[in-house]
């Protein structure tokens, strides 16, 4: 029975015995040996491909890009998949030739491949519509082989790339468990769950961050924004705050000079719904020193954490609300004295009824805290994430959508 949302899940297809493509992401940090340093993306795609042992899965992923040190095979990926996967995970070192091809061919019921880094193949990270990836030779060569095609990557869904888009218009399409559970999770943050609902938005995407704010307010997804970070600091000169000479320096030197203007306006439209911080904390030669806004010391010293007091009322803010979306730290959270501000929010936002950590550093942090099991979503997507929830159409969701109304027209 086929679902009511707007895009397909495993659950609207009969996949016994059939011949699954799924792309995942497993794009993951690794070390000059190979050495996969972060595993989180791998076991996040366990539950869709435990959803699938009645089927033939074929896996299809990348590792980084060309260029760039840790652009490799898939082998290491295989061989740790298997291992949480408790059966093996075939590395197949090709990715549409007579190889791949025939491996898939010889598949039986429960086997699982994964084919080889997919940014191998030049045409990959090409950015077009779905209808011209369609046509390409991976398409072409790998779809007589398929019965269904499952995007489970929403990280790289925000990219118009071939794996994403090409398989969308030539075979059935559905989401994977991880895209399913991040769409349902993100809209409950997006398109407002219990309220209040509270974003707190930090790190260093000034322009993604505004977009986000703007856009939540707007729609009434959120009752408030607090920001932190690069963000705060520029909201902060926005304001009239005298920031010092380096922190300017900073967002200059990031292009995002023209967001303090920018800030002024949205502080103007959305008076009062967007928090600011009260206090700040410098880093004064590796020690943590920290002034109220309003009495900021002269001198040169970087901003690199929100205050205690400015933690202690954001805390109060977040412990109260009945949802939470978190993006991007509340300061440099690698270096320990400014890990603070970060890492209380996590915190407080546990507290809350429904809590979201929106991908990148701020997932990160909350593994490196041990809080993962303690968050209702850890977002597997950075930028997609981030993108998602300023209200942009991903370019993979809308491929699904498209793909979801062809197949319940032709059923």
């Amino acid at each position: 029975m086929l679902t009511s949302r707007d895009y397909l899940t495993i659950d609207d297809f009969d996949i016994d015995g059939k011949t699954i493509l799924v792309r995942v992401d497993l794009n993951t940090p690794m070390d000059t040996d190979d050495n996969i340093l972060d595993d989180m993306r791998i076991k996040s795609h366990i539950p869709t491909i435990k959803d699938l042992e009645d089927a033939k899965v074929v896996l299809m992923a990348h590792q980084s890009r060309a260029g760039k040190n840790d652009f490799t095979t898939m082998k290491p990926h295989s061989q740790l998949m298997s291992q949480y996967l408790g059966k093996e995970v075939k590395y197949v070192d090709d990715i549409f030739g007579t190889y791949a091809r025939t491996s898939i061919a010889s598949m039986k019921k429960g086997d699982v491949i994964l084919l080889e880094n997919v940014r191998f193949y030049s045409e990959e990270s090409i950015t077009r519509p779905a209808s011209e990836h369609s046509t390409t030779h991976m398409v072409r060569k790998l779809s007589p082989l398929i019965d269904i095609y499952l995007n489970d990557a929403f990280a790289v869904s925000h990219r118009s790339h071939l794996s994403i888009m090409g398989f969308t218009e030539t075979l059935p399409t559905g989401a994977g468990r991880v895209m399913e559970k991040e769409i349902t999770s993100l809209d409950r943050g997006v398109k407002g769950g219990e309220r209040p609902c509270i974003f707190v938005l930090g790190g260093a995407k000034v322009d993604d961050s505004l977009t986000v704010a703007e856009n939540v307010l707007s729609n009434g997804g959120a009752d408030r924004v607090l920001v932190t970070g690069v963000v705060a600091n520029v909201m902060l000169a926005a304001s009239g705050v005298d920031i010092g000479s380096t922190n300017l320096d900073f967002i200059e030197s990031q292009g995002y000079t023209d967001q303090i203007e920018r800030g002024k306006e949205v502080l103007a439209k959305f008076n009062g719904k967007i928090g600011l911080p009260s206090d700040v904390a410098f880093n004064d030669g590796g020690n943590r020193v920290e002034a109220h806004v309003s009495e900021l010391p002269d001198g040169n010293l970087p901003i690199n954490d929100i205050g205690l007091e400015t933690i202690v009322s954001f805390s109060d803010e977040i412990k109260a609300a009945k949802t939470v979306v978190l993006n991007g730290p509340a300061g440099l959270s690698e270096v320990e004295p400014f890990a603070l501000g970060t890492h209380e929010i996590i915190k407080a936002a546990v507290e809350s009824e429904y809590s979201i950590a929106g991908g990148g550093h701020i997932s990160a942090e909350v593994r490196n805290l041990g809080y993962e099991e303690k968050f209702s979503h850890l977002s597997t997507g950075g930028g997609a994430c981030i993108d998602y929830l300023a209200g942009a159409e991903l370019p993979g969701i809308e491929a699904l959508k498209s793909a979801a109304t062809r197949y319940r027209l032709n059923r």
